[in-house]
């Protein structure tokens, strides 16, 4: 019997893979989390041999949890299954150690099988993003423009984001205006949607 940990802030997406995955005879969910910071804890109190994890949760987000998992409970396998099939957020899933990526709407029978494939050591990403992810290639943005395109994602002034960042305006500004360039945006609005949707901004 495979035990498995369910981790997604949505109780009813929750609740359903979790009736999914408990009529397969050798799956068994043992734990039901809908944060990301209470899945090492859950991991280590119920002998979990595969995570189900979402990317988007709060406390903590699915890929840095998949990062401790990688830390603190290496044997724990992990499987990514999530309503943000972007290729970004699979690329950083997999650099955070997670051994599967699947999307939602993937059918019970296939989700049940990557869980399987998980478990035994083999890797399982959806094709479709596997092909964007290599076309995408690596986030063109720098640490520092990451973090400023983040800091500016709720829509704080220049100055807000140079309080928070403890940067001048100026510099903040020179930052901006790298990341709007190399998104190919006109705005920074549209750049941090650009670079969210890539998954350059989750981590």
């Amino acid at each position: 019997m495979i035990r498995v940990l369910l981790a997604d802030d949505q109780a009813l997406v929750r609740g359903a893979m979790a009736a999914l995955l408990d009529l397969e005879p050798d799956l068994a969910v043992v734990a039901e989390v809908g944060r990301g910071d209470e899945v090492v804890p859950a991991v280590q109190a119920h002998d979990v041999q595969v995570a189900v994890l979402d990317v988007q949760m709060p406390g903590l987000d699915g890929i840095a949890a998949a990062r401790q998992l990688r830390s603190r409970v290496p044997g724990c396998r992990v499987l990514m299954v999530t309503t943000f099939g972007r290729a970004g957020y699979l690329r950083q899933a997999m650099a955070a150690g997670a051994s599967g990526f699947v999307v939602k709407d993937t059918p019970a029978r296939q989700l049940a099988d990557a869980v399987r494939r998980v478990h035994e050591g083999l890797r399982v990403v959806d094709p479709a993003l596997a092909a964007q992810s290599l076309a995408l290639g690596d986030s063109p943005l720098t640490e520092r423009e990451t973090q400023v395109l983040r800091a500016a994602s709720d829509g704080g002034t220049v100055a807000d984001v140079a309080r928070e960042l403890c940067l001048s305006e100026g510099t903040v500004r020179n930052h901006l205006s790298s990341a709007i360039g190399k998104t190919g945006a006109r705005t920074r609005a549209e750049a941090v949607r650009l670079a969210q949707e890539s998954g350059w901004l989750l981590i």
